[in-house]
């Protein structure tokens, strides 16, 4: 069982390019995964690192559910070291995905982390720029509501040499 038939269970869909997992939860699954800058169709995608980890997903959907988006934007808007942090953020972020943009594409992606150009437009993104080892205020301040990822089975398991759902996994609270 390799990492993209995980990743493609995870997120119920094939994926629209290869893709390296950067970051697993303790079960040695992908939480998430470094998706190229154009996809293999030619598509400028800006968003960089990508969560898979569907105990995470549904726990930020939660928090952005409940106005978390905006609420982390007032919080740059009104505090001067999280919005420099946060710009800092999408400057890295952007520096590092075109870093590895192949060529001189015609439509190349923009913006920071998730194609923003300023304040949060994602948390998902935040979180998946932050569990990758990135310096990002947001999914910092995100995850203590998303961790631990703490699911007692696999999200998705090996079966004869292919990946499956795990049916005995339950998304804890």
């Amino acid at each position: 069982m390799g990492d993209r038939q995980v990743v493609e269970i995870q997120i119920g869909r094939p994926l629209r390019s290869a893709a390296e997992v950067v970051a697993r939860c303790h079960l040695g699954v992908p939480v998430v995964t470094r998706v190229p800058p154009i996809l293999e169709d030619g598509t400028p995608f800006p968003t960089l690192y990508w969560l898979s980890c569907p105990l995470a997903v549904r726990r930020i959907g939660r928090i952005e559910a409940s106005g978390g988006v905006a609420s982390m934007d007032r919080k740059a808007r009104r505090d001067p070291a999280f919005g420099a942090a946060l710009e800092t953020a999408h400057a890295d972020y952007a520096a590092e995905r075109d870093s590895v943009v192949p060529g001189t594409p015609e439509h190349a992606p923009t913006g920071g982390v998730g194609g923003a150009r300023v304040g949060v437009k994602c948390l998902h993104a935040h979180y998946a720029h932050h569990a990758a080892g990135g310096t990002n205020p947001v999914g910092a301040a995100t995850a203590p509501w998303v961790e631990p990822l703490d699911c007692d089975e696999p999200c998705v398991i090996d079966e004869a040499g292919v990946a499956v759902s795990n049916p005995e996994w339950r998304k804890p609270a």
